[in-house]
């Protein structure tokens, strides 16, 4: 097996979006910083109402898909074809914006910790113009394995093997083929995983910090930093000494053209100004 190392370091920036919520990205801070599939991820982390409290109204969405992962908090989900979802702590939503989506996410607390994850995944240009759809998973369906450092992975999407053991998140299905882990470990353990060879991958530091690589070649990830992956078929990780919290993402790239205006991700310029005339003009889906 080849052992994936760190190749690159992207350094979350403070930034804000929707009606002014407060937030870190990593991938996707600039549309140069991306990687094939994943086109952007966002934390929020706030026990100050102020940060949150003024959500992300109503705005529109074509061409990818969106995932949002709550830690801690309460946000309702709604959108322009009557669907409502209640986003609730430990609970994650998939949701494929397709040909289009005019939703709102918004806070339903007005005090107290609002802590999670939304990450952009692109579609294939097939798909770009299916129809939207979700796919809402509550806290207690997603599988947690507890490993024998005594940390525990939380399986969210796609399929993991631990020790020969195979594990499967709730959501399936999804176009890119993505494996998304939510990772806990104490001081120095470690954590390994087979991984596609063809797939992408980065991680996502959120609490402490982690030794990425085998031990002849590792490089120290701090925290809120994402750390893309070199190409392999193993990956070994080392908590530091104050323990880690991470996101595995992988995913099968697509290697198609992106064109991106703010809410719309397309292939072509063209196709860009097909999803802006029809969003003005009410055609959006």
């Amino acid at each position: 097996m080849s052992t994936r190392i760190l190749q690159q370091i992207i350094p979350s920036i403070a930034t804000s979006d929707g009606a002014g919520v407060r937030l870190r990205r990593s991938i996707g801070q600039s549309q140069k910083v991306r990687v094939d599939p994943f086109l952007m991820l966002d934390e929020f982390s706030s026990i100050n109402a102020d940060d949150y409290i003024a959500g992300f109204p109503n705005h529109p969405h074509r061409g990818f898909e969106t995932v949002t992962y709550i830690l801690d908090g309460h946000m309702l989900h709604e959108d322009h074809l009557g669907n409502r979802g209640d986003l609730k702590s430990g609970g994650a939503q998939w949701m494929t914006a397709g040909r289009g989506i005019i939703h709102s996410e918004m806070p339903q607390q007005i005090s107290g910790r609002m802590r999670g994850f939304q990450l952009w995944v692109n579609l294939p240009a097939k798909e770009k113009m299916k129809p939207a759809g979700y796919q809402d998973v509550q806290s207690e369906e997603i599988p947690v394995f507890n490993l024998a450092d005594s940390g525990y992975v939380k399986v969210i999407s796609g399929t993991a093997n631990f020790a020969e053991q195979i594990i499967k998140g709730p959501i399936q299905g999804i176009s890119a083929d993505v494996l998304m882990l939510d990772v806990r470990l104490p001081a120095g353990a470690y954590f390994e995983q087979v991984l596609p060879s063809d797939h992408n991958a980065f991680i996502y530091t959120f609490e402490g910090d982690v030794l990425v690589g085998p031990e002849d070649n590792q490089c120290t990830l701090a925290i809120q930093s994402a750390g893309v992956l070199s190409t392999g078929d193993f990956l070994v990780i080392k908590a530091g000494e104050q323990g880690a919290a991470f996101l595995l993402l992988v995913g099968r790239p697509l290697k198609e053209p992106i064109v991106q205006y703010g809410p719309f991700v397309m292939n072509t310029r063209e196709e860009i100004e097909q999803a802006v005339a029809d969003y003005n003009n009410g055609r959006l889906v």
